[in-house]
């Protein structure tokens, strides 16, 4: 089990990414492709272990908002770190869809990026194989204070004293 960074902390990771060309496992956690879950949802709704689903670059979260209350965790995967719809995504699903569950970073996830992932609503970071995630927590606290409101708060700065 690789290390992860989820809600401010080192956690293991408990979840198994399922590829297209994988078969699905008979039980455990698995993160499985946007295409297999609308294809199985059905199977995969009974199966041993919990479910969720990865959306890739141009994969909109309204393609899942149906089937939202029964996904624990959506990850968003970042082929390249300057791709930047995933943030759109984790805003999206948190402010339009009210999502609650976990929201993860998986891809080219780097320390510097985890501060305005965590502001638009990702709570847990799949940090890459060649970095430290000890290092890169410590990308959650390069700022104290903002002056925008965020997914997780909306108020601007002046509301919130």
């Amino acid at each position: 089990m690789t290390q992860l960074i989820k809600d401010g902390a080192l956690a293991e990771n408990d979840w198994t990414r399922v590829g297209a060309e994988d078969s699905i496992p008979a039980s455990g956690n698995i993160i499985v492709s946007l295409a297999a879950w609308q294809e199985q949802k059905v199977s995969l709704r009974n199966h041993d272990g919990q479910v969720a689903v990865c959306l890739e670059p141009g994969e909109e979260p309204e393609q899942i908002a149906d089937d939202l209350a029964d996904l624990p965790m959506i990850a968003i995967h970042f082929p390249a770190f300057a791709d930047g719809r995933g943030y759109s995504y984790a805003r999206e699903l948190r402010t339009r869809y009210n999502y609650k569950g976990e929201i993860r970073a998986i891809g080219d996830v780097l320390q510097d990026q985890l501060f305005y992932l965590w502001r638009c609503g990702f709570n847990a970071f799949d940090i890459r194989a060649d970095r430290d995630a000890t290092a890169a927590l410590k990308g959650l606290t390069d700022f104290t204070v903002t002056y925008q409101g965020d997914a997780r708060d909306p108020r601007p700065v002046y509301q919130r004293t």
